[in-house]
């Protein structure tokens, strides 16, 4: 009935467990004695084949273990809904701990699965997964949003979160606009914080990497507009203040304090701004983006910095022909480690911050 396991996505102070399934179905979650509902306003969902649980990450990391539960449909009516027994899959869960937090960074994965897949398995097991943008190629093909959840369960398999982000090409084709339906969000949007143990973190959308009225956009984008409510987010973030987060992370597709030529250099002023406040309200350790194609550790000041980066920038993901090339961190009080992997099982750079 499930076409992964699950995909345990970090979002704010909560978990959001997602699944596609193979056909219409009710759908909930049981961790420990409660139950978590994929309901709309009291109404448990069938339409969709992608399913969401929100579940409190205090409750799940307690449990460390949770249940999915699968009514299958037979008909829905009006009256005597038909359905048949509820079916069970119950999981394991490993809660992020507060020393040292291993993960794995895969973006621009373009439809990618065994390459991306190989190269995380060549730096090892992990904490948490960072998902960073263009898994997909575009948006136009709605059975390509189960690339997502197939890397998601051959890396987790469930039992541990994922952090998830969209890329430029994720805004692309006829289902662009329902992108945030089939992935993590924080009430529609896909920007927002989380915490992992001793790692908090906040996600970025940088939308479409030229102005909104470029040609090969055709007038359906108004990303301005959408950058605009991210500074206003930004400007009123708080950081916890918790001595047992060691390590603040800003995880964004696009390296937006580098400026490209045209038509890539967009944004100037805004990005500046972005820049300057997260440099004063997170004081991050680390920027970690993909977008480029390459692998490399930039420096404040060096030559990706246009804008004022807010902190060391790491590129971590090189796609090509048959090729993956990702990041493996560490992060701990002790700084953070930084490991380059591809699909052949080489190790390619290591790095200390």
């Amino acid at each position: 009935m499930l076409k992964t396991t699950p995909a345990v996505f970090a979002v704010g102070d909560e978990y959001q467990i997602m699944v596609v399934t193979e056909a219409p179905c009710l759908f909930w979650v049981r961790v420990g004695e409660r139950e978590y509902y994929d309901e709309s306003n009291g109404i448990l969902r069938s339409l969709s084949d992608l399913h969401r649980v929100c579940v409190p990450m205090s409750e799940l990391d307690r449990e460390k273990a949770y249940t999915v539960c699968v009514r299958p449909i037979v008909e829905r009516k009006p009256y005597f809904t038909e359905t048949e027994e509820v079916r069970t899959y119950s999981f394991a869960f490993r809660p992020v701990g507060m020393g040292a937090v291993r993960t794995y960074h895969i973006s621009d994965a373009h439809d990618r699965i065994e390459e991306p897949v190989a190269a995380a398995r060549a730096f090892g097991d992990t904490d948490f997964l960072i998902l960073n943008g263009d898994v997909l190629n575009h948006s136009g093909d709605p059975s390509k949003f189960d690339n997502i959840y197939v890397i998601c369960e051959a890396l987790t398999k469930g039992e541990i979160p994922v952090v998830f982000s969209r890329g430029n090409h994720d805004l692309r084709g006829n289902f662009a606009e329902r992108f945030a339906e089939y992935t993590p969000c924080d009430r529609g949007n896909t920007y927002y914080t989380f915490r992992l143990g001793g790692v908090w973190g906040v996600v970025l959308d940088c939308g479409e990497d030229k102005d909104d009225d470029h040609a090969e956009y055709g007038h359906t984008v108004c990303c301005h507009a959408f950058r605009q409510r991210q500074t206003a987010f930004l400007e009123t973030l708080i950081v916890p203040d918790d001595p047992s987060i060691h390590t603040r992370l800003v995880i964004v597709h696009n390296p937006f304090t580098r400026q490209d030529k045209a038509p890539f250099n967009i944004e100037k002023e805004l990005y500046t701004r972005w820049a300057d406040v997260i440099f004063e309200r997170v004081r991050p350790h680390v920027m970690i983006c993909g977008h480029v194609h390459a692998l490399g550790v930039h420096p404040v000041q060096g030559d990706y910095d246009h804008l004022g980066q807010p902190c060391t920038l790491v590129t971590a993901a090189k796609p090509g022909d048959g090729y993956f090339a990702g990041g493996g961190f560490v992060f701990s009080e002790e700084g953070i480690a930084v490991t380059f992997t591809d699909n052949l099982g080489n190790t390619l750079e290591n790095h200390s911050l």
